[in-house]
């Protein structure tokens, strides 16, 4: 579906263009207007930190680094192109690397993003009052990070990996940005594609019942260990080194005498 104009004249199509023929830059133009309107893609979220990179040994940067009102860490990768460009892979390295930052830690990059931005506020007083916090709860913080792709479009190869890391219960949306040419101006249509917005509860259901079943198939395995000629083993192994052992001390034992045996 696309965009319509409605005149004294009629109704008008307007047409698509792209971010390049318009001279938008990922990081220029897309970036800096995005962390000022993060709500326009993704409600209730704080930008804490852009291009963040406070990491050891990796000149990898985070487009922004936000955090939701349930105090989860969200990343924000954002293209202008229309296959994505294995943003989903840079993403997923991000998160791993943040999964460990705690409340301290982010008081202070964001502070820093204050900062350089030349916003006279206390960034830990900020986020208290942005979180609904009267004292920083840090068994609370950041026990999910979240990934959100803002592209113009996605590859069908980016679409797959999506999908597939929903199923195993990674927090990850794409948000598909078009951009239309109307007389001087450009709008822009901002639509969630995956998960589809009216899905997204059925896949938190379901994600919600993988976990349980997950964590009951774990609870029912018998992690018993023993000690058996100074090794510690489970049952399988356990079973495998007692008959080795008879062996050892009664080589001529047939098959049919083992089966009996034990």
């Amino acid at each position: 579906m696309g965009i319509f104009n409605i005149s004294e004249e009629g109704i008008h199509e307007i047409n698509k263009t792209n971010f390049q023929i318009n001279g938008i830059l990922e990081r220029t133009h897309l970036q800096n207007y995005l962390r000022d309107k993060i709500d326009i893609i993704y409600p209730d979220t704080l930008i804490i930190a852009e291009e963040f990179s406070e990491w050891e040994e990796s000149k990898k940067r985070i487009d922004l680094l936000g955090i939701d009102v349930d105090a989860n860490l969200i990343i924000f990768e954002l293209k202008r192109t229309e296959t994505g460009d294995h943003m989903e892979l840079q993403a997923l390295r991000y998160a791993s690397m943040i999964s460990t930052l705690n409340f301290e830690k982010c008081v202070l990059i964001y502070q820093n993003y204050l900062d350089k931005r030349n916003f006279k506020k206390n960034a830990k007083e900020e986020l208290m009052i942005f979180l609904g916090w009267d004292t920083p709860l840090e068994e609370d913080f950041a026990s999910n990070v979240k990934i959100v792709l803002a592209s113009a479009n996605f590859s069908k190869e980016l679409t797959t990996s999506v999908m597939w890391l929903i199923s195993k219960g990674i927090d990850i949306v794409c948000i598909k940005l078009t951009p239309y040419k109307f007389k001087d101006d450009i709008l822009l249509d901002i639509n969630q594609i995956i998960p589809l917005p009216e899905a997204e509860s059925y896949l938190i259901k379901i994600k919600e019942k993988t976990i349980e079943r997950q964590i009951a198939i774990q609870n029912a395995r018998d992690t018993t260990k023993y000690f058996f000629n100074n090794m510690r083993l489970g049952k399988g192994r356990l079973v495998v080194e007692v008959v080795r052992e008879y062996l050892k001390q009664n080589p001529q034992s047939t098959y049919e005498f083992l089966c009996n045996k034990f």
